[in-house]
């Protein structure tokens, strides 16, 4: 495995663990964490690893996107497509990956943070974190993987509702609706996800690991049917006024006055 300047990954015997690595942006994604994240998990792939176990380190396990970055973007829109082909790759290397990845969900999940996290195979989540893809509240589309992966683990109108909100969900209602597989107490966390790493470590690999592919081969589909569509969609809002006027406010922290709502004026 390569060195990572946002990312700590550690071989332990048989088990790659991935921990998105800035805890004092709460893991948001920037520029140059958002290129380790398109390589990681094919690096992964060639690790002699059993299973992969993907966290965050610090008290999120990860915010989505940085929002100085994406003032970045909004001042050279060239900055956002460069890196559109990064977030397909992000999420192929995870579905191609056959070794079975668990997402182990410290503390809140939200946008990219939560597209990542239930791209995995199992997600196990602290019932303190809450996830959620609020692209809308800065005027994005959830087009880097969210409106692929939330109609298939909930309905397509339930995922319509949560993505064009961006209301975040308790870990307690994302596992009732089957978003993740486990909630568990903080401290509990450890060791649930150790419990579920021996037992798919300790079973038979070429099994779990052609079970995955099968199975993600619905994922594929969904990929083809609305990935490349959905970013180049999220690069298109990504050059609208309201997208400029959403990030001014974050950094102002105000209320955004969006130019396409109601009460604009």
């Amino acid at each position: 495995m390569q060195d990572y300047e946002n990312l700590a990954v550690t071989l332990d015997d048989d088990v790659l663990r991935i921990a998105i690595d800035r805890p004092d942006a709460l893991n948001a994604v920037n520029a140059p964490l958002h290129a380790e994240l398109a390589e990681v998990f094919d690096d992964a792939y060639d690790a002699d690893a059993r299973v992969v176990v993907l966290t965050g380190n610090g008290d999120a396990f990860s915010a989505g996107g940085d929002v100085n970055w994406m003032k970045e973007s909004v001042e050279e829109p060239g900055k956002f497509l460069e890196t559109a082909r990064e977030g397909e790759e992000i999420i192929e290397s995870i579905v191609n990956l056959e070794k079975p990845v668990i997402a182990k969900v410290n503390g809140d999940a939200t946008g990219l943070g939560a597209t990542i996290a239930l791209f995995c195979d199992i997600v196990m989540m602290s019932e303190d974190a809450r996830i959620g893809d609020p692209h809308v509240s800065v005027a994005l589309v959830a087009g880097d993987g969210g409106a692929v992966i939330w109609p298939l683990l909930t309905s397509l109108n339930k995922a319509k509702e949560l993505l064009m909100t961006g209301d975040l969900l308790s870990a307690e209602a994302a596992e009732d609706l089957g978003l993740v597989n486990h909630v568990v107490p903080a401290t509990e966390l450890d060791d649930a996800t150790d419990e579920m790493v021996t037992k798919l470590a300790t079973g038979p690999q070429t099994a779990i690991r052609y079970t995955k592919k099968t199975l993600n081969s619905w994922l594929e589909l969904g990929n083809d049917l609305a990935l490349t569509k959905g970013i180049a969609l999220e690069a298109a809002a990504q050059q609208h006024p309201d997208h400029e006027e959403a990030v001014e406010a974050f950094l102002d922290k105000r209320q955004p006055d969006f130019p396409s709502g109601r009460d604009h004026e």
